[in-house]
Parts: C-alpha cells; structure tokens; sequence
C-alpha cells in the first residue's frame, strides 16, 4: 500500500518526501514549489433511479442532490522531480435517499431501503504522486493516480462517478520509439468509487479498495496514417482478503483503432480482440475472449453515426467463468443505466447502434442497445437479456462551464432476478435513470 485514504496521513508523506530535496537547492526548490498549476472542479448532480418489475424485497427508487469539489496543485520540476496533491470532497445535498454503500447509507436497513446511487459523502486525498521526467522522452509516477489506458475499457478513473476511482501505484511511460507511448505500471490499490466510507471498506464488490499486485502493460503505436495499434497485458493479481479474487486474470489483447477520407467524410473502426484466463490464485479456472467491431461514419457538420458488436465471454456459463473488467471506467460500456456493471456469469453481447449530432452549439446523443447471453448454463438465463436506449444534451461554456441532461431506459428480457454480486442486476429488471448536471473547472 503506498497511500491510505486519509488526507493527514497523505499530505505528511508527501511532503516529506518533497521537503528531503530542500538541502539540494532550497531556493530553486522553492521556486518550483510555488511556480506550478491550481486546478479546481465543483459539481452539482441530481440523480434518480427508477426500478419497476422487482420482487417484493428489491429496492425501487432512489434520488440524491450531490456536489463534488476537487482541488489540487501540481508542482513545476525540480531538476526531473516534480509532485502533484488533489484532495476530493462529496457531499449530499438532500435527505441521503439513495443506498450509496456507505456505513449508514446502505439499503439494507427498513428505514433507508433505496436503490443504490455509488455517490457516498467522503473527503479524500484523490491524487498524491511524486513524478520524475530526468530521463529522456520518459516519465514516471509514484504514488496515488489517475490511470486511464486507450477507451478506459480495461483500466479507467470511473470519471462518471462524483468520486473518482484512482491508483496507488508506479507507473511508467516512455515515448523513445517512433510514434510509440509504453506504459509499465505496478498497482497496489485501487481506491473504487465506494470510498473509505463504504460499509465493506476493504473487502467485496462495493469495498471501497481492492488490495492488489498487479502488473499493466500497455503499447500504443500510432505511425500509421490510418489507424493507431495497442498491445496490452492486464496481470491482475488480487490479495486474498479482498474476498474478490474472482478478478484475479491474466488478459492479452490487441486493439486497431482509425478512421479514413471517405469524400469530405471520415469512415471511421475500431477492432478488439482479448483473451483473458484465470490466474494468481484465482479458486474458479476458467478461459474466455473478448471481441469488439464497430464501424461508423463522421459526416462533416452533421454527426457521427456507429455501429458496434461487443462480447464479452463466458467459458461455460457457470458463476465466475465470465469476462471481467474490475479496474475499467464501467458506466461508459453496455449502457448508462448499469446493469452491466458486473459481466453477468452467462457473458453478454452487447449491439449497439449511436448518433452524436451539435445544434446550435448544444451536443446531442442516441444509443441502442441490445443484449443477449453469449452462453447459458442450465436454467440461469435466458439469451435475451433486455434492451436499452440512451439519451444526452450537453452545453459547454468557455470550456469551463458545462451543463447536462441524461436519461437511461433499459427494458427487461425474462424473470426480475438480482445479481450475487457487483452494482447491478442481471439483465433482468426495467430501469430508469434522470440525471442533469452542472460543472465548473479550470
């Protein structure tokens, strides 16, 4: 563990590993202390979820009025050195009528039994990492980050959420090659939306840590005009006690992600392919892939418009045997109104059709999903696992100032039937989702 979640804690390290530079030059070292970048963000978000087909025990309605300010500071280097703290604060608004799996917030209660909104109050030290850049075309970080890797689809920061999932981690990436960025990176924690907060701090599908040795590697190439290629090794390795080494996995992908002149067009395709095993302890053996293709068309000042097949396998359909994406930004995958948080054990495939247009200045989206099982085992589930449409309209302002309408309508295939395990159920109950936002960064 290279950083607890407590702001005291964090700060104090951190600055005495800053100040042990001071014999050095104390002067320059003070002009690169005070010579760095403030960022701010403050967001406001009404939330609310809508369940309808549930069973009599299932949790069918929630709302929350939160807000989140981050700060941070970045200093400027000091011969290669240089160092970064944001500290995040969310707070509830309302009457707290939402199960944000924090102690006191749950839903198993009589008193508070709502649907779970993942935005629980916490103040936390959301970034804290000291970085070196002495070495040419190379940098590297130490310390609690922000990770994101290509789409966010294997290792992302859940930006969606008001609070951010980062790394207690090193990480390296070197730019030597032509056209090449490699990514190295050991992590220990990932410090999940749940927060410190969460009634299972340390342990589970909602703890807001998950312990871990893992190992990422992430290549990028982008010197070919038509497209940019990454090869990547996830080697997730979860510690015992975090009671979720199901995610324990080795996954081996490639990616092809580009677009070409098609008249005053763009034609635009991604192609996916991983294989994923389990490994590192792992109590269920399982080998599965994961495959996306997706082809669209960019027609200059109108939209863009996609279509996309997904899949993310099972080996045999049987609990655990699934494709898993524990560390990914999930929201931005198989729809908005998340049900899909959770691979279910039968897998999923996920069509989707979407259009992205800007009147006016404002931007407008549409998605559609329809998802199936990709394998079934005995009476689990049904092929069919429901359908969904995605909305959004957003306004920004001086790209700093930004405002958002968003709405998730996914519609059940079969029984109403809970998930075991992760932020969802599976595939089978009717959800809706508002939500309108406001945010102000600089």
């Amino acid at each position: 563990m290279l950083l607890k979640k407590h702001p005291i804690s964090s700060i104090a390290v951190l600055s005495a590993l800053l100040f042990a530079q001071s014999a050095l030059a104390a002067d320059t070292l003070t002009d690169a202390l005070t010579g760095g970048k403030a960022s701010a963000n403050l967001q406001y978000r009404y939330e609310d979820v809508r369940n309808n087909n549930l069973p009599a025990t299932g949790k069918n309605t929630a709302t929350a009025h939160t807000v989140r300010l981050r700060l941070g500071y970045e200093t400027a280097t000091f011969n290669g050195f240089g160092a970064m703290v944001e500290a995040e604060s969310v707070k509830d608004l309302g009457n707290k009528k939402y199960d944000s799996k924090a102690t006191g917030q749950t839903g198993a209660t009589a008193v508070n039994n709502y649907a779970v909104i993942a935005d629980p109050e916490a103040t936390e030290i959301n970034q804290a990492y000291l970085s070196y850049s002495g070495i040419a075309n190379t940098t590297v970080k130490f310390g609690r980050q922000r990770i994101i890797l290509d789409n966010a689809r294997f290792v992302g920061n859940v930006g969606w959420r008001q609070n951010e999932q980062t790394f207690d981690a090193f990480t390296l990436v070197n730019k030597s090659l032509p056209n090449t960025t490699i990514t190295a990176g050991y992590i220990t924690n990932a410090n999940r939306v749940f927060s410190d907060s969460s009634a299972t701090p340390d342990s589970g599908p909602f703890g807001g840590n998950h312990r871990m040795q893992s190992t990422i590697l992430n290549a990028n190439y982008k010197g070919w005009s038509f497209a940019e290629v990454v090869g990547y090794a996830y080697l997730l390795d979860y510690d015992v006690n975090t009671l979720f080494t199901v995610n324990s996995s080795d996954t081996f992908g490639l990616r092809l992600n580009g677009n070409t002149a098609m008249g005053g067009n763009k034609l635009l395709y991604t192609a996916e392919f991983a294989e994923q095993r389990s490994a590192h302890g792992n109590a269920t053996n399982y080998k599965t892939s994961y495959t996306l293709l997706e082809g669209g068309v960019d027609i200059t000042n109108i939209a863009v418009f996609k279509l996309g097949y997904e899949v993310l396998g099972s080996d045999t359909g049987a609990a655990n045997t699934q494709f898993k994406t524990p560390l990914a930004t999930l929201h931005a995958f198989n729809g908005w109104a998340d049900m899909f948080l959770a691979t279910p054990a039968s897998g999923l495939k996920d069509t989707y059709i979407s259009a992205n247009t800007k009147l006016a200045g404002i931007n407008l989206g549409a998605v559609y999903h329809d998802y199936r099982a990709d394998k079934t085992a005995g009476a689990a589930t049904a092929s069919k696992l429901g359908d969904e449409w995605n909305l959004v309209v957003s306004k920004s302002f001086d790209k700093n100032y930004t405002l958002g309408l968003k709405y998730a309508d996914y519609k059940a295939k079969g029984t109403a039937t809970s998930a075991a395990a992760g932020d969802s159920f599976t595939g089978n109950v009717n959800t809706k989702k508002t939500w309108l936002w406001g945010e102000f960064k600089f």
